[in-house]
Parts: structure tokens; C-alpha cells; sequence
């Protein structure tokens, strides 16, 4: 599975960098398959592994913080690895077929 998800402490004030900073470490420290962007971090693994990450990606954002706003997207597809990576090399084989 393909998780992509946002999360962000609420009424911290303007700036979530630290927080989401924190989330992004937890992520990057699963050994787990991700991609971070300006909006989303994407994480790919079985199931039980990816919504661990999630879960602890989420607290460790919220330190400090009494509510917590996740925003999560999942792609559940039995078989499928390197997803990441090979459903953006289709899209761009498509893209380079319709110049």
C-alpha cells in the first residue's frame, strides 16, 4: 500500500516546520520507501507497517500539542511494490507518448 498524509499540530502558531519536521524523521527513519513534497509525505509498505509509521508520525508531530489535524490518502493494491516509484515512470511514459 501507498500512503500519502499531512499532519499538522493545531494552535501552534503560524510556522508547522518543527512539527512536521519531526513527523518527516519518523518516516525517514522507518527504512520504509517514501517520498516527502510541499504538501505530502508518501510511504509504502504492508499494511501494519505503514499505518505504524503513520500513527507515530502523528504523535510526534502533536508533541506539545493538545489537537492534532491528519489528512490521509491510501492506495490498497494486493502485489504491488515499488509503487512510488513505477506509477510515476507510467505517468511519464504517457505524458512523453502524447508529444
Amino acid at each position: 500500500m501507498i500512503v500519502a498524509f499531512s499532519v499538522s499540530p493545531l494552535g501552534s502558531g503560524e510556522s508547522v516546520a518543527p512539527a512536521v519536521a519531526r513527523a518527516v524523521k519518523v518516516v525517514r527513519d522507518s527504512g520504509l520507501p517514501h517520498e516527502t513534497t510541499s504538501m505530502f509525505t508518501s510511504v509504502e509498505g504492508e499494511w501494519d507497517e505503514v499505518m505504524d509509521v503513520v500513527k507515530r508520525a502523528v504523535a510526534a508531530a502533536g508533541e506539545g500539542s493538545s489537537r492534532v489535524s491528519l489528512t490521509l490518502k491510501a492506495d490498497i493494491r494486493e502485489g504491488v511494490t515499488d509503487g512510488l516509484r513505477s506509477k510515476v515512470e507510467d505517468l511519464e511514459r504517457e505524458l512523453d507518448a502524447l508529444e
